[in-house]
């Protein structure tokens, strides 16, 4: 077990391969390669990915098909790779892959999910990539009604 320190949580133990692992790091985060998912009772969906090496850094996410129940993933060839999956065909959200919204929430503003962006995590290997889409389909501010309210 290892110590894992959080700006918002404190300390908190956790096995040393937990985690979910981005190789590529994430957009305008390159340098953070392993986040750990953190589930606080009470507060379902909502998931916060807590850096493991910057304890100021946590994002908040739900799983995208709260947002969404009929969303569809289009990871391209690379982002598949890169997480482990086969090149063809779209892996299932839930059953190859946790896909997760970022959340954005902001003081007097509507809090919004990022459809566009989303966080995809292959569920047998745990290596994870933010995908962003290349197309127009979804927003990245998708408004989230009455699913969370900001602290």
């Amino acid at each position: 077990m290892g110590i894992l320190r959080t700006k918002y949580f404190g300390e908190m133990e956790q096995a040393e391969e937990s985690g979910f692992h981005f190789p590529l790091g994430l957009p305008a985060f390159e340098g953070e390669k392993r986040f750990v998912p953190i589930e606080l009772p009470g507060s379902e969906p909502l998931l916060f990915l807590q850096s493991a090496a910057t304890p100021e850094l946590c994002f908040l996410t739900f799983p995208i098909l709260v947002v969404d129940p009929d969303y569809e993933l289009a990871l391209a060839t690379e982002d598949r790779a890169a997480i482990g999956l086969e090149e063809s065909g779209q892996p299932r959200i839930g059953e190859d892959v946790l896909a997760l919204a970022l959340l954005s929430v902001r003081d007097g503003f509507p809090v919004t999910a990022n459809l566009m962006a989303p966080v995809v995590v292959n569920l047998k290997s745990g290596e994870g990539v933010q995908a962003v889409r290349h197309d127009a389909r979804y927003s990245f501010e998708q408004p989230v009604h009455g699913a969370v309210q900001p602290c």
